[in-house]
């Protein structure tokens, strides 16, 4: 094996390693590594939440875009009561 070869072996182990460590959540602290735990995140929960109150709320939408007047009349009463 030349010393390219070398390098480029190197290299690519170097390259792999880092893909494996990011993948598992190993991070370098200091002179250790430690594990990072991944858990469900706050900020994607609530996002979640909202996404599927707003979808409701279409579905009420399109719903009453189709119904007759008195029907309309009733849902707005129940959107109105909701917020």
């Amino acid at each position: 094996m030349n010393p390219f070869e070398m390098v480029v072996a190197i290299v690519a182990i170097t390259a792999i390693a880092s893909v494996v460590r990011a993948k598992y959540g190993v991070v370098r602290r200091g002179k250790g590594e430690d594990f990072i735990q991944r858990g469900p995140d706050p900020e994607a929960e609530r996002l979640r939440a909202e996404v599927k109150a707003l979808k409701d709320r279409v579905a009420v939408l399109e719903r009453l875009a189709t119904d007759g007047s008195t029907a309309l009349e009733r849902e707005f009463e129940k959107l109105r009561d909701r917020d």
